[in-house]
């Protein structure tokens, strides 16, 4: 392989990674538990986080260990989440015969 199909090649490769990026930057995960409600970005980033005015009642009852443990859950269950549906993408991204990165590896 000459030097200028190397760089086409690169370049082809480039391409298709930020074309996966942004596939990955759409994905989003939701996980409630408790009346705390999270949603993870598929980069594994948290992008909203709502919590109900009965999840406070714990913290007003004196049980502040027990929200933040509740909210640590809902956190690490959104982000959960969001790896498997960003696993599964890149996988089916990687077997698309051509489209996908696993088409460059393959001629």
């Amino acid at each position: 392989m000459g030097m200028f199909d190397q760089m086409k090649e690169a370049m082809k490769m480039r391409s298709e990674a930020k074309r996966i990026q942004s596939e990955i930057q759409k994905i989003r995960a939701e996980y409630s538990n408790g009346g705390i409600t999270a949603v993870a970005k598929g980069d594994m980033t948290i992008e909203k986080i709502a919590v109900s005015p009965e999840a406070y009642d714990e913290v007003k009852a004196g049980k502040p260990a027990r929200f933040e443990t509740m909210l640590l859950n809902v956190v690490n269950g959104a982000l959960k989440k969001s790896k498997d549906a960003t696993q599964a993408e890149m996988a089916k991204l990687m077997q698309q015969g051509g489209g996908g990165i696993g088409g460059l590896f393959g001629k």
